[in-house]
């Protein structure tokens, strides 16, 4: 006698596959929100005002993400192993005010001299965050906070807390152009698409996955905590150290507050992108639409007149909401 047993599999794969379910379509919506609630303003925007959307103001947009656009990136190293940077805007100015010190027009050292310096200076404060994270195992919270201060406090020691002119005529290049392309949109270029081959097509992008999404796995797995998270802060000093060195030149003079606010940009930029502040999770390509939608957002904003006091209560809403929606979307994977 034939069997009328039908394996599971068999009968999930006869099954038709229905509507979505309002759970998922809740899930959808609630993901996506913050992203459809800022295209609708965009929109919005590019319809009632017709400087907007032209060839120049989309340049300038790129121009003013440039230096959100690195830090961004950096972040999105340090968040995906379940980390956070909040140094960043500060090891902007130190790094722009060492670069500046040593690029002054009747300086001893060369341009490249000089910009090397500044990024180094990033760079250490960078490493000094990683080795207290990974090796002191100091909270990230604490670690970089702590070094926000002794960050801003190097610069305003080194600059006296004036701003630092006279630089060089091959220092401020570096906010021109090169082949008709702004060097800060070229830089910006080129470390995105080196960070989207590190996290997608190496090991040592694994690895980060690997830290943030399951530590103990990862540890079992032969993965080195420590030292990926290292390296995360080291790259995340080493990107904010670039720039500062960006901004100085944009702004002919290395000043010590140059980058006060940018951390709070680079989160919101990887978080509106899907970077789970859980870490393991999101990518590189999220984090840049995330950057996009920050500049775009301030530079509409701008053109709409709205007062910058308001548009930081509009940033801090937008992060909030970032954030309440990574929160219930990981609370939904449990």
């Amino acid at each position: 006698m034939a069997s009328n047993s039908i394996t599971p599999a068999v009968a999930n794969a006869a099954e038709p596959k229905g509507l979505p379910s309002p759970r998922q379509i809740g899930r959808f919506a609630l993901r996506y929100a913050l992203v459809i609630i800022l295209a609708v303003f965009l929109v919005t925007l590019a319809i009632s005002n017709h400087t907007f959307l032209t060839f120049s103001n989309m340049n300038v947009i790129l121009i003013q993400v440039a230096a959100n656009a690195l830090l961004a990136t950096g972040a999105t190293f340090v968040i995906l192993t379940g980390g956070i940077d909040l140094s960043v805007g500060s090891i902007v100015g130190l790094s722009g005010v060492v670069g500046a010190l040593f690029a002054q027009d009747d300086g001893v050292l060369t341009c490249t001299e000089a910009v090397i310096l500044g990024i180094a200076a990033g760079t250490a404060i960078g490493a000094f965050n990683g080795a207290l994270v990974a090796f002191a195992r100091v909270p990230p919270f604490v670690a970089t906070l702590g070094n926000m201060t002794v960050a801003s406090g190097l610069a305003f020691v080194a600059s006296d807390g004036q701003p630092i002119s006279g630089l060089s005529d091959q220092f401020l290049a570096l906010s021109g152009k090169v082949f008709g392309l702004s060097i800060p949109v070229a830089v910006m270029i080129v470390v995105v698409v080196l960070a989207w081959i590190i996290l997608a097509r190496t090991k040592f992008g694994m690895h980060i996955y690997a830290v943030g999404g399951n530590p103990q796995a990862a540890r079992v797995a032969g993965v080195s905590l420590r030292s990926n998270r290292f390296l995360v802060y080291t790259i995340s000093g080493f990107l904010a150290g670039v720039a500062g060195v960006i901004l100085a030149a944009r702004a002919t003079a290395g000043i010590a507050t140059n980058g006060t606010g940018y951390e709070l940009n680079a989160i919101a930029a990887a978080v509106i992108g899907g970077i789970s502040l859980a870490g393991g999770r999101g990518s590189i390509i999220g984090t840049v639409f995330g950057f996009l939608i920050i500049g775009v957002l301030d530079n509409g904003l701008n053109i709409i007149n709205v007062s910058p006091f308001y548009q930081l209560i509009v940033k801090g809403l937008i992060i909030i909401g970032a954030v309440f929606v990574d929160s219930v979307m990981n609370r939904g994977d449990d």
